[in-house]
């Protein structure tokens, strides 16, 4: 919600989600700057919780004093994970030898901390499940958030322990998410909305928003043929655990 779009409307787009059943959202951020704000965010609203990190877009800029500031903001409270950080092969904003080098950086920041990790990753399953493998991420788990891949990168994964994200593109008939997801344990399965982007059905090719994620979860229970009140009990369970958040300050659907 730190993006541009949500400046004239910011609160509002806030208590629609908690009006919607969201319990609590995480604001991810993508770099250092957005990271401060993402906990200032939080700091505003007692229903947010921020991340840390850098986008693999951006990763080219990331230094010592750029890390010296991470370390120090994930230390406060409202932090609750370690990202985005990842691989994107698909625009190279950042070399891929650069973007190698600071997710094992950031991973190494999510152990020290302790917390869980929100991975991108684009056209890089292979090379970034190796990295997450040879760093030993399993020790604080975490995220594929917009999870893309294909059956095999999701076993990969959860054998790391990691949860698999899916959003609005499970509300696309013709997106191969919803083929994947259907065949997925749900306990590995966190609902997500990565606003303003991927907008659910019937809303797409508008902003996105948390409050939309409950279509995601509606998505969800058609794809299983499973009652919708399930899939909200376990993927809120799975947001609780994934971000340590106790059951009375609650998760719904992981909205992000």
């Amino acid at each position: 919600m730190l993006s541009r779009q949500f400046d004239a409307d910011r609160a509002s787009v806030i208590q629609r989600a908690l009006k919607a059943g969201n319990e609590f959202l995480v604001e991810v951020a993508t770099d250092a700057p957005a990271s401060e704000r993402a906990i200032g965010l939080a700091k505003d609203f007692g229903e947010v919780y921020a991340s840390v990190g850098v986008h693999p877009h951006d990763a080219k800029t990331v230094d010592k004093s750029v890390l010296a500031r991470l370390e120090e903001l994930a230390d406060d409270a409202r932090v609750v994970a370690i990202g985005e950080a990842g691989l994107d092969f698909y625009r190279n904003l950042s070399p891929p030898d650069v973007q190698k080098t600071v997710f094992a950086q950031l991973i190494a920041l999510a152990k020290r901390k302790k917390l869980p990790l929100i991975i991108h990753i684009r056209n890089a399953y292979r090379e970034a499940l190796e990295i997450l493998e040879r760093e030993n991420a399993s020790d604080v788990g975490g995220v594929l958030h917009c999870f893309a891949g294909d059956a095999a990168s999701a076993d990969r994964a959860m054998q790391l322990g990691f949860f698999l994200g899916f959003g609005g593109t499970i509300t696309y008939e013709r997106s191969p998410s919803r083929q994947l997801v259907s065949t997925l344990p749900l306990e590995s399965v966190v609902l997500e909305t990565d606003c303003p982007y991927l907008t659910p059905e019937p809303h797409r090719g508008k902003r996105n928003e948390p409050a939309y994620v409950r279509l995601v979860l509606d998505a969800l229970a058609k794809l299983l043929r499973v009652p919708r009140d399930m899939v909200e009990e376990v993927t809120t369970q799975n947001a609780r655990e994934l971000f340590h958040i106790e059951q009375q300050s609650g998760c719904d659907r992981g909205a992000r």
